[in-house]
């Protein structure tokens, strides 16, 4: 049986999280990268793009495509934090996931979604929730390839679902223009186009085969199986687990700081209990909010240190609510500890919240002060006596 894969895609992540910082900005056209008109854009949001902005553009050209631009100086570790969210969040469909980047990652949904009524059911699930939980985008492409599913959230952005079928190819994917083929180099596209090859369809031609490979060499084959609809199926799936997060939508709305706390301290506690059976520890502490009109917030603090101990945790998400807060009332909390690692893989030094694991040798010279007299003593310190009298 054909797997199915989704591609999963954040449409325009790095302004989204922009957005979601300051949702002044939504509608406006707005863009992240350098501030200095000799630099250049990260990338920019769709109402940049419809004056003619896109990733990669220098900043002064930019300008005077769009005047009115707005350029915000990228914020990398606030996206980090969104990001792993967003993993953290599809991983409650399926722990057979593989991030391509810090917005992407394809997901092997065959036996999810039997448990939905029509397959498509899953793919809208995660594009609502994700809106609901985090006010983020995504297009998703469906395929029974890695290839065609990437290329499948390609062609409707943004938020689009795409199926691409391998009986589909032909119709879907073969008058793209071949540039649209994900990896194929820049350098690469303006020599095929001198050999007549300007499309998808062309590219797949069985009588231009041995030219593509006398161009491409040993990647033309790969790439040949992959527009055929032959390439793999089969995702590279880590065990390692780089977040943790615990959130929850109220029945009621909260209007006060200490009703957030509240909520806020009881989720954070239940995340760290998770945590240290788990036998997890985090350094990188995010809160969100999502207030009455859908506005999300999302905010993070760097602790410096690996801890899974609710007080350093809690006192990261209370600092985090203090500076933000509003009494423009709040529905929905999320707790968040990424840059998560193993206990057992990291070198601890003991907060003041534990309770430091002493010596041997230090805890028999305390009893043994106690009792006045050397009473106690390890049984190889009995054994190195009794050789040494012999």
């Amino acid at each position: 049986m054909a797997r199915v894969l989704f591609h999963v895609d954040l449409n325009a992540f790095f302004a989204s999280c922009e957005e979601l910082k300051n949702p002044s900005l939504k509608g406006k056209p707005m863009a992240v990268g350098s501030l200095s008109k000799r630099g250049v854009l990260s990338t920019a949001n769709y109402a940049a793009r419809k004056e003619g902005v896109h990733s990669a553009m220098p900043v002064y050209e930019a300008l005077r495509k769009c005047p009115s631009l707005i350029i915000v100086q990228g914020d990398y570790q606030y996206y980090r934090s969104v990001s792993a969210q967003f993993f953290e969040f599809l991983r409650q469909y399926t722990t057979l996931l593989e991030p391509c980047s810090i917005d992407e990652c394809f997901m092997d949904v065959t036996d999810v979604i039997a448990r939905y009524k029509r397959p498509l059911d899953l793919a809208f699930e995660i594009q609502d929730e994700l809106i609901e939980r985090l006010g983020l985008s995504v297009s998703i492409g469906v395929a029974p390839t890695r290839f065609l599913a990437k290329m499948a959230s390609d062609m409707k952005k943004p938020r689009g679902i795409t199926v691409l079928r391998k009986a589909e190819i032909e119709q879907k994917l073969y008058p793209l223009p071949i540039e649209a083929i994900v990896g194929l180099g820049k350098k690469t596209v303006p020599f095929l186009k001198e050999k007549g090859i300007t499309t998808i369809g062309e590219l797949a031609d069985k009588k231009n085969e041995s030219l593509v490979l006398q161009i491409l060499g040993r990647n033309g084959y790969a790439l040949l199986q992959k527009v055929h609809g032959q390439s793999s199926d089969q995702l590279q799936v880590s065990s390692t687990r780089k977040s943790i997060s615990l959130s929850r939508t109220y029945e009621q709305d909260f209007y006060t700081m200490d009703e957030v706390l509240v909520q806020a301290r009881y989720l954070t506690q239940h995340l760290c209990d998770k945590m240290i059976r788990e036998h997890q520890m985090g350094q990188l502490v995010s809160v969100s909010l999502r207030d009455t009109e859908f506005h999300n917030i999302v905010r993070s603090q760097n602790l410096g240190q690996y801890t899974n101990q609710f007080p350093l945790i809690y006192q990261a998400v209370s600092n985090l609510i203090e500076e933000n807060f509003e009494p423009i009332g709040y529905r929905h909390i999320g707790i968040h500890v990424g840059s998560i690692k193993d206990q057992e893989k990291i070198l601890h030094q003991p907060s003041i919240f534990e309770v430091p694991q002493h010596d041997t040798d230090w805890i028999l010279n305390k009893l043994n002060r106690k009792m006045d007299q050397q009473v106690f003593m390890k049984a190889s310190d009995l054994l190195k006596n009794g050789n040494q009298q012999k």
